[in-house]
This record gives C-alpha cells, structure tokens and sequence, in this order.
C-alpha cells in the first residue's frame, strides 16, 4: 500500500488512522472528514463552567482495547462516581431503583409480583425458533410482558433510542443471544456461568454488561483531540468526499472543492448512509444496502441548575423512561454526579434524550421548545419546577445507527458486494457494534487485516 485514504473523522477513522501509522510510520495516510468538527457522535462542549456531552458520554472500561488505545495515547481515563452505579426507571409516576442484586429485585415494586414471578418461568421458557427475532419478541417470551415494557423497553431507548419491536436482538446483544443458544435459559447461564468463576478464583459476571463507566476529566472529546493531535496534517476537516472511483487497481475520491485524491487503499468510516450516498455511482446494489440502515433523529438537551433549587437527591445515574408512559423524552442522566468537572461548584447539569425511532418528530423541534419539552418533563418526573439557569440543546438528525431485523444478512451481503472491490473496506458504528468500545476493537482488527494484506471484504 502506497496511501491509505480514510473517509471520516469520527473515533473509527481516526483511531485506525492512528493504528495504521503506528504499524507502519512511513504510511502515506489521509482522514479525510466533510465537517469541520472532529469526534462524530463524539461531541465535547464547554460554556459557562458547565461541560456538556452532546453526544458519547463515556465507555464500559471492560474491553481491554479502548483503555489500550488511551495509555498508548498517555491519556488517563476516569471512572465514574460511585453513585452511578444507582439507576432508576420511571414507572407508574414515580421513579423506582433498578434492583442491583435477585434479593432486592425481589423486593422492588418496579414489577408486580406476578412480574417477578413470570422472571422466575424463564428457565423453563421455550427456546425462540426465528432465525432473527426481535428485542420485544425475546423480552416477552422469556421474561414475560411486564419485565419486558418496563425494563428491556428502557434499554433499548438508552442505547440505541431504538423500536425493540424492529431490533435485531442477535445484533444488538449477541451475548445474550449466544447464552440462550448455549444453556437454554439466562438465568441458567448466569448461574453456570458465576459456579464456573468461583471454581476459578474470579469473580463470575453478572446480569448486566459488566464494567464501570468510564471517561476523561475534559470530556470523551479528549480521546479526539489526543488522536487528532497524534496524526497532525494527516486529518484533514473540510474535505468532503462527493464520490469514488475506481480506476484498474487504484480508486481516485473526490472532493466537494473539486479536488481529488488517488489511493490503492480506501476506507469508508462515514456514517452508512454518508457511505451509501458517496458509492451511490459506485456501485448501486452497495449504495442501496447501506441506505438500509436506518438512523432516527435525537436530541440531546443539557440543563444546569442551581444545586439548592433542586428538592431531591441526585445520589445516583439518573432515569430512563419506559415507552408505555408515554413520555416526551426517552431519559435523563444526571451528569454532574456521574463524573467530576461536569458543573461550576454548586450547580448541578442534567442530559435528556429526545426523538428515537418511535418518536423522530419529538427531536426535530426548535430548540427553545426541545428546551421547554425537557423542563417541563424535568417537572413532571423529578419535580424541578423552576427554569434552568443553563441550557445547551445538541440535535442529530441521524443519530444512532439501527441494527433492525435483517441486519446480519444486510452485512452478509455488504461483504459479498465488497469481495469485487480489493483494496475497499467499510468501518465504523453501522456495522458490528455501535459503542466506543466496538469501533476501537473494529480498528485494531481491521488494522491488522490491512497490515497483513489479507483484507479483502468490508463490513
């Protein structure tokens, strides 16, 4: 390989970027980003004493390779305060504690007790027979209706601000996908699972995904900045890529200013539907593939308060909303007491999500009124009735990458498309895994597959 193109400036691109290079320091390597702004969903604001999040507000610190990729870059990651380990759900109008252990589970009103009963059926629940089903479709056999609105339905807003009844669950959680497959129930895969650890001097997993939030004093934008800082010229803002050509054994990009680059090896790391639009001349069965992928608008809207006008304890993570309450946001993170640095001294910040898959209208409204949407819910929930004294509303039109039945074979085709074309590879969040963690493993092992010559299909 002579250049390496990279198009896209998010964590994917520029964290390959960086592997590649340290592979191989001679590297001809470009990043070429359309916007001006670094970092993608990645997206660090300061004002006013307050620091606000508008996208990524931190990483699990139980995948080696992120916390790698940080101490290469002499970066010191945070864990978040101990306080965050508490959660709650709003349910019912009130806000109830996520159990944190099958006692207090036991205990917590969050379900009736025919719901924590119906739990208990799941290790003797009939095995799905779809080759794909659905979140909504697993949570309801094996869990039961109630367990299923008022704690799956939460978790998929939070991470994907997805439909579970659209979701792929082999896609979106193939862990727990593959633990049924292997021990035909959850309950008895975690038991199986903690005998094992304990046999083996470790601590067993648990029912979550294990790990502690995780960040950086400055914001996650400070993993950008170092990587940004690391390439230097290489990364270039303003570039946007318009199309792509192939020419025999090298492909020419263009650019929006009429530029363009010649390369032998180019990876897209835009957006699937950035990608989609660039290879639209390209290759129209991979366009249309990429465009498959759908990505609802969201939302977020950051509100400071004074400490002293807020009437409760904020000892805690903050709440997600489950879809049956028919709310206007999907949940609100209380950020100052997740990580430090987040509020001048005596204010407290507050992060709510909008919009979704399920209520895309909700994220696309002006700001004062997604400001006066969350304030009001902020009312409603936590019982703040007064005006914020800060605000910042940060609005994505695409947000958050789907991975909606069909998701496998939509990449089991993309990487059959992908097989014609040597040297063209796809990376980022659309893909296999949406997370900051995901895309960092993603490009180590695409690094490598370059490095070695033996990448020949995308996906």
């Amino acid at each position: 390989m002579d250049r390496i193109v990279i198009v896209g400036g998010g964590i994917s691109g520029l964290s390959l970027a960086y592997l590649l290079r340290k592979a191989n320091p001679s590297l001809d390597i470009a990043v070429l980003e359309a916007g001006e702004r670094l970092g993608g969903k990645i997206w660090t604001d300061r004002a006013d004493g307050f620091l606000c999040e508008g996208g990524v507000n931190g990483f699990l610190n139980n995948k080696p390779r992120t916390l790698e990729l940080a101490a290469d870059l002499s970066l010191k990651p945070i864990k978040s305060n101990d306080a965050a380990r508490k959660r709650f759900i709003f349910s019912c109008g009130k806000l109830h504690p996520l159990p944190e252990s099958p006692p207090a589970f036991f205990r917590s009103n969050l379900l009736s007790v025919w719901g924590r009963l119906r739990i208990m059926y799941e290790m003797f629940a009939p095995r799905g027979t779809k080759a794909d089903e659905s979140l909504a479709e697993f949570g309801r056999r094996r869990l039961g209706r109630e367990a299923f609105e008022k704690l799956i339905d939460p978790m998929a807003s939070g991470i994907y601000a997805g439909d579970p009844e659209a979701l792929s669950l082999k896609s979106c959680f193939p862990r727990i996908n593959q633990l049924e497959t292997e021990y035909g129930s959850l309950i008895r895969a975690l038991i199986r699972l903690q005998i094992k650890a304990k046999k083996e001097g470790r601590t067993g997993p648990g029912p979550g995904p294990g790990g502690v939030l995780t960040s950086f004093f400055d914001g996650m934008e400070t993993f950008i900045l170092a990587l940004r800082d690391s390439l230097g010229e290489r990364v270039m803002p303003r570039s946007k890529v318009t199309s792509l050509v192939k020419n025999g054994g090298h492909y020419t990009v263009h650019l929006q200013d009429g530029s363009s680059m010649e390369s032998d090896c180019v990876v897209m790391a835009s957006p699937a539907h950035a990608t989609a639009g660039i290879l639209r001349d390209f290759d129209h069965s991979l366009s249309r593939t990429l465009s498959e992928i759908p990505y609802p608008p969201v939302s977020v809207v950051c509100v400071g308060y004074k400490k002293e006008k807020i009437g409760r304890s904020l000892d805690g993570f903050g709440f997600l909303v489950p879809f049956r309450e028919g709310r206007r946001i999907l949940g609100t993170l209380w950020d100052s007491s997740i990580f430090p640095n987040r509020a001048p001294e005596g204010y407290v910040l507050l992060r709510s999500m909008l919009g979704g898959a399920r209520a895309s209208q909700a994220a696309m409204q002006d700001e004062n009124r997604l400001i006066g949407t969350v304030t009001a819910e902020l009312g409603d929930i936590m019982g703040i009735r007064v005006q914020p004294d800060f605000a910042r509303v940060y609005v994505h039109e695409k947000a958050i990458p789907q991975y909606t039945i069909g998701h496998q074979g939509r990449l089991e085709t993309l990487e059959r498309l992908l097989a014609r074309y040597k040297g063209l590879s796809l990376a980022g969040n659309s893909y296999r895994g949406i997370s900051v963690n995901d895309c960092i493993e993603n490009s180590y092992r695409l690094a490598g597959e370059l490095m070695a010559g033996t990448k020949t299909k995308g996906a």
